[in-house]
């Protein structure tokens, strides 16, 4: 009798999480260090703080452009 295959969670299975830095977001917004601050710091983009470091989701910037889009469109 044959055991059936057990399954072993690889990298590859589940998306990685992209975390952007503050100089990365300003290089695809083409926006200054001040803009991208004044961003995070009214919340129009989501972002996480680890110790002093400060990421964004790739998944945030998407939305932060997609809800400016449908902003401009309306």
């Amino acid at each position: 009798m044959a055991s059936p295959p057990t399954t072993v969670p690889c990298a590859e299975a589940a998306p990685a999480l992209d975390l952007l830095t503050v100089p990365q977001v300003m290089a695809r917004l083409q926006l200054g260090r001040s803009a991208v601050y004044n961003l995070l710091r009214s919340g129009q983009l989501a972002s996480i703080t680890l110790g002093r470091a400060r990421r964004i989701p790739a998944h945030a910037l998407t939305d932060f452009i997609r809800t400016r889009l449908e902003q401009d469109a309306a």
